[in-house]
């Protein structure tokens, strides 16, 4: 099982949309795929059409009142499921904080379902917090994507010190741009200057109203505009994660 996190410090910057966009073509790919929503919004969840059906879910799996299996749901879609989150996500941190050995809770949770799926996705809340900290050492890779914008390229060198600092294993860490708008020559610059850096991918996400239109379908971008450009750029991009992060 590959556990891939979406994570970035920042919010607003396309974490969710890749997230079910690439867990879609994960599982139309004949991939065993998970989704776990830990961001107290729910957005993934929004997207599939799940919401939770215990009350607190989020919080009772973090505390063991409740096993993660339980809380899954088959999506729509082939080969694709998701543990939905709700508003009392937001005591992750708090819950993890008195706990012995945090850092590995999401670890151990995760190991009770490791035969069932092939790839689990972690749509991550912005932050960092001791359950970033459990994410990033339960996570075979972190993926952020970064709008490339001042502000949050700053967030991506603030996480990269982050992991530094803290003995955390940077190689783990991977980025790609996001929100692309071409008309905007700094973001141009701005790719070129950070695509020396491996760590970002080649392929990127523009900023594209197809993507936008995932909340009025409530579905992946593939399902109704399978044609289009923003369904090709996740296509592309998430060959290329395949290529260095899976196969």
């Amino acid at each position: 099982m590959v556990t891939i996190a979406l994570y970035n410090l920042k919010g607003g910057v396309g974490k969710t949309a890749a997230t079910v966009n690439f867990a879609y073509l994960s599982a139309k790919q004949g991939f065993k795929t998970l989704i776990w929503d830990l961001d107290p919004q729910g957005s993934s969840s929004f997207y599939l059409g799940a919401t939770a059906t215990v009350k607190n879910e989020a919080k009772k799996i973090l505390n063991g009142e409740l096993d993660l299996s339980s809380a899954i749901q088959q999506t729509a879609y082939e080969n694709l499921a998701i543990i939905p989150a709700d508003l009392s996500a937001r005591h992750a941190d708090i819950i993890l904080n008195d706990m012995k050995q945090s850092k590995k809770k999401i670890a151990s949770i995760l190991s009770t379902i490791k035969k069932d799926y092939d790839i689990v996705l972690l749509d991550c809340p912005p932050g960092i917090s001791v359950l970033h900290d459990a994410v990033f050492v339960a996570a075979d890779w972190v993926l952020m994507p970064n709008i490339p914008t001042t502000l949050s390229i700053r967030s991506f060198e603030s996480v990269v010190q982050y992991f530094k600092e803290n003995d955390l294993d940077i190689a783990k860490l991977k980025c790609f741009f996001s929100m692309v708008d071409h008309r905007k020559n700094l973001h141009h610059e701005t790719i070129n200057e950070f695509y020396k850096d491996k760590l970002f991918f080649k392929n990127y996400i523009p900023y594209l109203s197809d993507i936008e239109k995932m909340g009025l379908h409530e579905a992946p971008v593939e399902t109704f505009a399978r044609s289009s450009y923003a369904a090709q750029c996740y296509q592309d991009l998430w060959k290329e994660i395949k290529q260095r992060c899976i196969n």
